[in-house]
């Protein structure tokens, strides 16, 4: 009977922890933001980018935040940003620069 109890017991814990890690996925962002890599030396020569050409920030209405819309002209990615940055667009708001997937217009990653 104990043996019973132990695997129905088992048995409600494990399909428990399933459904939580299902919803954990479901609820962590979307699919752009995490395919996204930036390693650290990319950061740095996006901030600098930003100060060295004085790129004027986007005026906004609303806050830009991944996965939100941008209803702006993006501008074109630097190549010194990373070859694996080229094919997002910017915008530079409120002193933060945001990518954005130009086939959607939707922020994918904030460059802290």
């Amino acid at each position: 009977m104990k043996k019973l109890m132990l695997t129905c017991a088992a048995a409600a814990l494990i399909s428990t922890g399933a459904m939580a890690q299902s919803t954990v996925v479901t609820t962590t962002g979307t699919s752009h933001a995490a395919a996204v890599q930036i390693e650290p030396e990319y950061r740095t020569k996006i901030r600098s980018y930003v100060t060295e050409h004085k790129i004027r920030p986007v005026e906004s209405r609303e806050k830009i935040v991944v996965g939100s819309p941008v209803p702006r002209e993006l501008e074109s990615v630097p190549a010194e940003w990373g070859p694996s940055l080229t094919k997002y667009r910017y915008v530079y708001s409120g002193e933060r620069v945001m990518l954005v997937d130009p086939s959607t217009r939707t922020v994918v990653q904030e460059v802290e």
